[in-house]
């Protein structure tokens, strides 16, 4: 049997890039952050979460922050030179990126957001977020991963700047 692929792996193998996929069971229905990172054993500060938000101009921006840190919406609004950013409703995620809640990456969206990861992004030597479906993570360098999304990096989440520890998995 071959192994799944999502279209953000599929993707990242079209681009030469290499990364490593997690999966992790979502039957118990707990797909936030902080429950994927424990399920996959995995440090929460290597693992990111993907946000869409709309600015006061209507257009969408794509910011990914750790999962158990909070964005800070004036400083994602000011990363992207908008007035003001709010969270896009769970029920248009789907009609705005082609993704699902709990199933969000950052690359493969339906069009091309302007994306902007906070700046911890980079302390490591690689980082995960998801692969495109609920289930599924990928890890990469997180150089890599930015380069392709095309984005920005910014200080974007809430209390200043914090120091995330990496602990390398065993």
């Amino acid at each position: 049997m071959a192994e799944f692929k999502t279209n953000v792996m599929r993707m990242l193998d079209k681009e030469k890039v290499p990364y490593t996929p997690h999966t992790y069971d979502h039957g118990d229905g707990a797909i936030d952050g902080a429950s994927v990172a424990a399920k996959m054993g995995q440090d929460p500060a290597r693992v990111f979460k993907t946000l869409v938000t709309q600015g006061a101009g209507k257009s969408y921006f794509v910011f990914v922050v750790p999962v158990l840190a909070e964005l800070d919406l004036k400083k994602a609004a000011k990363s992207v030179g908008e007035k003001s950013v709010a969270m896009l409703h769970v029920a248009d995620i789907n009609k705005v990126t082609g993704y699902v809640r709990g199933g969000c990456s950052p690359l493969g969206m339906k069009k091309a957001y302007r994306t902007v990861f906070d700046r911890s992004a980079l302390a490591g030597a690689s980082i995960i977020v998801s692969g495109g479906r609920i289930g599924y993570q990928i890890e990469l360098a997180p150089e890599e991963l930015i380069r392709l999304a095309r984005a920005d990096t910014a200080d974007i989440i809430c209390g200043g700047r914090r120091r995330f520890r990496i602990v390398k998995s065993v």
